[in-house]
C-alpha cells in the first residue's frame, strides 16, 4: 500500500519543481526583453552645474588639521 504512494508523491514533487523552474525561466526572459524604466532623480540631488560642498578626508588633510590643534 505504502509502496504505491511513493511514485505519486515523487511525480507531484517533480511537477512542482519543474513548474517553478519554468515560471522562473519565463519571468527572466520577459524581464530581460522589457525596456528598463528611467530612474527618477532624488529631490535633494544637486542640479547639473550646481556647486556642492564636500568634506576632504584625505590622510594629509587630516594630519594637517590635527597638527594645527596641538
Amino acid at each position: 500500500m505504502l509502496q504505491a504512494l511513493f511514485p505519486f508523491v515523487y511525480m507531484v514533487c517533480f511537477a512542482v519543481i519543474a513548474g517553478g523552474a519554468f515560471a522562473l525561466m519565463t519571468q527572466t526572459l520577459r524581464s530581460s526583453s522589457a525596456r528598463p524604466t528611467p530612474r527618477r532623480r532624488h529631490p535633494e540631488a544637486p542640479a547639473p552645474g550646481e556647486e556642492v560642498l564636500y568634506l576632504d578626508l584625505s590622510r594629509e588633510r587630516l594630519e594637517n588639521l590635527y597638527g594645527q590643534g596641538s
